[in-house]
């Protein structure tokens, strides 16, 4: 079954730039109403990205909220003010994120805790109690650093496979059950943004610096749009609690690690 996006309303956090920005414009070509609730901390990025929505869209299709993920009281606001504008929430894309291993705190508050707001309240509370349809859907953002190993970033690469988790546990049958909310994860490889523009100094020291600059040239890059349009796909089809890699600008597709019933047993030599 093909979740409509036709007159859907849609919440997504740090969507001021980058591919957050991109992932609402790809909503509204697809048609989402008047209806994407753009939730940053950066206002005048947010004004920003209003304008080029409206140059595109035309007027009243998009409204910044000002929000820290890391306060959940501020990400219930982003709710609030989304249902005042638009009277109800579908959509729901945990997109805010940064990727910075020299303040790691911040990154896991902003990367794992922010994410977990967006679960705690979209599934228990906002997408429950109203979403137009049958069910609703929310997307958490990963990244191939959520299903692979990167020496020079250790922790971003645990804040991501944190995201993989969540979305397996909270996308067990029995959440959906009792929410009807979907929820699947997108693990994007490298992706012309500011994430990823400068990455230089954002990790542990020299010994991570070296990694990076001797394999960053050759990993494939893709354009921010080129997700944004998997990212639709996936929300349309994709089933609940999958994950779904998009990297050098090809399809998306489904990461799936195997059951651990299934993995054969090695043990460590007595």
């Amino acid at each position: 079954m093909t979740f409509e996006l036709k007159g859907k309303v849609a919440l997504i956090t740090g969507a001021a730039s980058g591919i957050g920005l991109e992932y609402a414009k790809e909503l509204l070509r697809n048609g989402v109403k008047v209806g994407v609730a753009l939730a940053d901390v950066n206002s005048s990025f947010g004004q920003n990205a209003l304008s080029e929505i409206k140059q595109e869209f035309g007027t009243d299709k998009a409204i910044f909220i000002k929000t820290d993920v890391t306060d959940i009281r501020q990400f219930e606001d982003a709710f609030k003010k989304t249902l005042e504008n638009f009277k109800y929430v579908d959509i729901l894309i945990n997109n805010a994120g940064i990727l910075d291993d020299s303040v790691w705190e911040k990154q896991i508050s902003i990367n794992v805790n922010g994410t977990i707001h967006g679960m705690l309240l979209g599934l228990e509370n906002y997408l429950q109690k109203n979403r137009q349809g049958p069910d609703a859907v929310i997307v958490n953002i990963s990244s191939t650093c959520g299903v692979a190993s990167y020496p020079h970033i250790p922790i971003y690469c645990a804040t991501k496979f944190a995201v993989i988790g969540m979305t397996k546990a909270w996308g067990h049958p029995h959440h959906y059950d009792r929410t009807k909310v979907r929820v699947v994860a997108i693990c994007p490889g490298v992706t012309d943004t500011p994430l990823i523009s400068d990455m230089n100094g954002r990790n542990l020291g020299d010994n991570y610096e070296d990694y990076l600059r001797q394999n960053c040239p050759s990993w494939p890059k893709q354009k921010p749009n080129h997700v944004a349009r998997e990212v639709v796909k996936v929300i349309k089809a994709a089933p609940n609690a999958t994950s779904w890699v998009v990297e050098g600008g090809e399809q998306a597709y489904e990461y799936s690690a195997p059951n651990r019933e299934d993995i054969e047993k090695k043990y460590i030599p007595s």
